[in-house]
């Protein structure tokens, strides 16, 4: 299962970030564990993403074709 958040704070992070983008999140228990959620960022150069505190996003619910087209721009 996919999942899908919003950046809602990009303040110490305003280079990888953008304000009111949608992400795609990829699962880590260890992470969140420590309220930290991994993220597929800006840089796209580390396909495991990035740690970043969950209180900078806010889940989403997308519509499937949403997902398929966010998920291949991320490939």
């Amino acid at each position: 299962m996919n999942t899908f958040v919003i950046c809602i704070n990009n303040k110490d992070n305003p280079a990888s970030l953008i304000l009111g983008k949608v992400y795609q999140s990829l699962p880590d228990n260890k992470a969140e564990s420590l309220n930290m959620i991994r993220i597929i960022d800006e840089d796209k150069s580390e396909v495991d993403g990035y740690l970043y505190a969950a209180s900078m996003f806010a889940p989403i619910k997308l519509p499937a074709i949403a997902e398929k087209a966010l998920i291949a721009d991320n490939s």
